[in-house]
């Protein structure tokens, strides 16, 4: 595997995260959803403030804090993981390629929700429950713009389910609740697959 090859499969990811959004973005109102498989399956477009699946961030004294720091955190994860696949590549030959892989798929996926928040405010007018938003718009400045939701799974009503598991529950006690998107996807199947398939490898 080398970086040319990674690099591709970046462009890729983050080509396939980027047109969902954006067609949900500036096609679906805010709150709208649509069933794809009915009982189980909606695009479901809502917005966070940058975390993973569905969930918000607390604004403190004003000023949104959180997002910028969740903002910071990913760049910087974003640059050791870059690095981590860069050293893999040139500096290593035992690095397997699942492992490089599934680095390349945590890279993409970070990269793809930090872009929402990067440059969306800057480029889109801002999505309402009425209006559906348009590019060339402007709703908040760089960094500070809103990630970008749509896969929603209300699998079945769970309504005695553990406290523990609440956070896998929307409003009404569906599981699985969490609406979340491409990119989300592309870190949490690449953390599990390293975890199960990999771990060798990563804790040696």
């Amino acid at each position: 595997m080398n970086l040319r090859k990674l690099t591709l499969l970046v462009v890729l990811l983050l080509i396939a995260d980027q047109a969902l959004k954006i067609w949900v973005k500036t096609h679906m109102t805010l709150g709208e959803s649509i069933t794809v498989f009915p009982d189980w399956f909606q695009l479901l477009f809502i917005e966070n403030k940058g975390a993973a699946f569905g969930m918000h961030i607390p604004t403190a004294g004003g000023f949104d804090w959180g997002k910028l720091l969740l903002g910071l955190f990913r760049v910087a994860m974003i640059g050791v993981i870059g690095y981590l696949i860069w050293y893999g590549v040139r500096r290593r030959n035992d690095v397997p390629n699942g492992a490089l892989i599934g680095g390349t798929l945590i890279f993409a996926g970070a990269l793809g929700n930090i872009l929402d928040s990067a440059f969306y405010g800057l480029l889109f007018s801002e999505s309402t429950p009425l209006t559906v938003a348009h590019f060339g718009g402007h709703y908040a400045g760089f960094m500070m713009g809103k990630v970008v939701d749509m896969f929603y799974f209300p699998l079945f009503q769970w309504n005695n389910a553990p406290q523990w598991l609440g956070f896998l529950l929307d409003s009404r006690n569906y599981f699985f609740g969490p609406v979340f998107n491409l990119a989300d996807t592309y870190i949490s199947v690449a953390v599990v697959y390293l975890l199960i398939f990999q771990h060798k490898f990563l804790f040696r």
